[in-house]
């Protein structure tokens, strides 16, 4: 579980007992149930959910739990095969979605006998009626019932006519690859797609998923590809995150968010995992999981080598790099004076201390002194917490402010108005000798020997 996940789970533990905290030490006869019901009818911001209320019975369940388990009962359980399909491999859930799209004028029985035709479905799977639609139905690929009855919603194909119009992006969960100190971690697949042409401008298998991640991801693709007029991301917290809207604004692209439990918007980039998956990930060999940067060389490899040149069934034969060159003259190139480093940089309002310094994220950063007191904005590079940071107020940029050397700072002189014991600063009168170890332990009887 990430730290993400742990936070969320606090909170909704959090959240249970605080509705069942004065009620722990009642039972059934001291009108605990009343209560219950009382507190079903109120509304709550439940953390993790747009649900606003609380069955009865649910709080009598958390009750239960708490008394036999304590506050760690509380925490929701999270299951180990959260986002996959219970009971039928991967490689089988490509199979049938891959089917579907083919025909999706089929039945779903119809789909699950044309899997067992294949001969691909491996022994022991069963393939359940209710677990196929579950399936096909999160790929957003049928709106069907178990009767077959079609859906009210009107939902058609749409597509770009050129380059550069509408980039797709998601994150697909990758294979684990061993690190640098020799234990295995879970990658993650970030990708952008070119809605228009299938072009891959940039993808990377990473190690989080987490904001700075994303954006190290995306800045590369901005590089390659050029600058998207729209950004169709997901949910998720990185396509969320202030910095990503910040970064989409200043080039003048228009970020557009999923509707959520939507999942149909997102068919072009699940067909490209998917392919990555069928065509990629089942022919990797143990040389390419021993490191990060190996499995990385080995994805661009194939997205260069292959894929882009490649006869696409959506492009009508062409491949997406022919396609891409045919309709890519109006794609926007970042120019020479714009500076992609300094347009990633993130943003946070901080105070600046007496000491003249500034903390961020667990770093301490030393200011220009005439900003001692005043709000500044520092701008900085997450993955870089080393370098100086960018200080900024009223508009005007001051000297940046490097992380503090308490070492190095034993050793500056002080200011005339702001007197240091280690170098003093007020001038001796004429006939008083300097400070020094020699006279340090001199005191008023040796003046009165003389």
């Amino acid at each position: 579980m990430d730290d993400e996940s742990m936070a969320l789970a606090d909170r909704v533990a959090l959240f249970r007992y605080g509705l069942i905290a004065d009620l722990v030490h009642l039972e059934r006869g001291e009108g605990l149930y009343a209560k219950l019901r009382e507190r079903a009818e109120r509304t709550y911001e439940i953390p993790g959910t747009t649900r606003t209320r609380v069955a009865p019975d649910t709080m009598r369940d958390w009750l239960q739990l708490y008394r036999r388990g304590g506050f760690e009962a509380l925490k929701p359980r999270v299951r180990s095969d959260q986002g996959k399909t219970r009971g039928i491999p991967p490689e089988v859930c490509d199979l049938l979605v891959m089917l579907e799209e083919d025909r999706p004028e089929l039945r779903i029985a119809d789909v699950i006998e044309g899997a067992y035709a294949s001969g691909e479905v491996p022994e022991g799977v069963v393939l359940h009626l209710s677990t196929v639609h579950r399936l096909l139905q999160r790929r957003g690929l049928t709106g069907r019932g178990l009767e077959g009855a079609s859906e009210a919603a009107d939902r058609r194909r749409f597509s770009f006519e050129r380059a550069g119009q509408l980039w797709m992006s998601d994150v697909m969960h990758g294979p684990a690859v061993r690190t640098d100190a020799g234990r295995k971690r879970k990658t993650y697949l970030i990708a952008f797609l070119d809605d228009a042409t299938r072009v891959v401008p940039y993808a990377a298998f990473v190690l989080s998923e987490n904001t700075p991640s994303y954006l190290s991801v995306f800045k590369q693709a901005l590089m390659r590809r050029g600058i998207p007029e729209r950004l169709y991301v997901d949910n998720g917290s990185a396509f969320r995150s202030r910095q990503l809207a910040l970064v989409c604004a200043k080039l003048s692209i228009a970020l557009i968010h999923a509707r959520p439990y939507r999942p149909q918007g997102k068919g072009k980039q699940e067909r490209w995992f998917r392919t990555v998956r069928m065509q990629l990930l089942r022919r990797l060999a143990p040389a390419d999981l021993e490191s990060l940067e190996a499995l990385n060389q080995r994805l661009w490899a194939w997205t260069e080598g292959e894929y882009h040149h490649s006869p696409h069934r959506g492009l009508d034969g062409e491949t997406p790099l022919d396609h891409w060159a045919r309709t890519a003259s109006a794609v926007r190139y970042p120019s020479g004076k714009l500076d992609l480093d300094d347009l990633f940089l993130d943003e946070a309002r901080r105070r600046v201390h007496a000491d003249r310094t500034v903390s961020l994220h667990g770093r301490v950063y030393e200011a220009d002194p005439v900003l001692v007191g005043r709000a500044v904005l520092l701008r900085y590079d997450p993955e870089r917490p080393d370098r100086p940071v960018q200080v900024w107020h009223d508009g005007a940029r001051h000297p940046d402010a490097p992380p503090v050397d308490a070492y190095a700072n034993c050793f500056v002189k002080r200011n005339a108005d702001r007197r240091s014991v280690l170098e003093p600063s007020a001038p001796h009168r004429a006939n008083t000798p300097p400070l020094s170890l020699r006279n340090l332990g001199k005191g008023d009887d040796d003046q009165e020997g003389r």
